[in-house]
């Protein structure tokens, strides 16, 4: 896929969509989108390591889901700091094609897409009403960059890949901010937490409760 930036540069980053059924029979509505960051393994350039994996999974299985889902790929070589112009140009694509809510714009990310959710809401804190980093990381000393934005983070206590460190030390700095942070472990679990945290309505619901100071 290619797109323009805001300096008409082409920028190529692939991606999957999903859109709700209902999106063609509800002409007047503007729905709420979720941009979600994989993990390490689903990088390169073969866009079908997305099939059947992360929120764009959870989302085609679901009855009744209320949110747009756009799930970039990123390349080989890269992580989602190095990519983060592409990955925001490509969801201004998505929000000027579609019937998106611009008020309602969250941000999810797996592993190493957790840690590119981390790093995405403090380059560009404006953009999001809420963020789910699932099993990341972040730099500490970022904290404040992210105090305004509601976070909820989880991670599985007994994580082998991206040790819980990563998330106690980020809720605790946020915390010591007054950052408005939430956090889920999940007791002898280890690293892959996505269908259990997908799973959970409440996220969805939580979500929705946010709207975006900023639009």
């Amino acid at each position: 896929m290619i797109v323009r930036n805001n300096d008409k540069k082409l920028v190529h980053m692939n991606y999957q969509l999903f859109v709700p059924d209902e999106y063609e029979a509800n002409q007047n509505m503007e729905w709420p989108i979720i941009l979600f960051l994989h993990g390490n393994k689903k990088r390169g350039d073969n866009i079908h390591l997305l099939d059947d994996y992360g929120l764009n999974w959870t989302a085609e299985r679901k009855q009744d889901f209320k949110f747009i889902v756009v799930t970039p790929q990123c390349p080989e070589s890269s992580s989602w700091p190095f990519e983060r112009e592409a990955v925001l140009t490509l969801l201004d694509e998505i929000i000027s094609t579609y019937r998106v809510d611009r008020e309602r714009v969250y941000l999810v990310g797996f592993s190493m897409g957790g840690n590119g959710a981390w790093d995405l809401a403090a380059f560009a804190p404006e953009r999001f009403a809420a963020v789910v980093p699932i099993s990341g990381w972040f730099d500490t000393e970022k904290a404040l960059l992210l105090k305004d934005i509601p976070i909820w983070a989880f991670h599985g206590e007994d994580d082998d890949v991206v040790s819980i460190q990563g998330s106690e030390d980020m809720v605790a700095a946020l915390k010591g901010v007054d950052g408005d942070i939430k956090f889920t472990s999940y007791p002898n679990l280890k690293h892959f937490i996505m269908d259990e945290t997908f799973s959970n309505p409440d996220i969805y619901t939580w979500m929705l409760s946010h709207k975006r100071l900023f639009v």
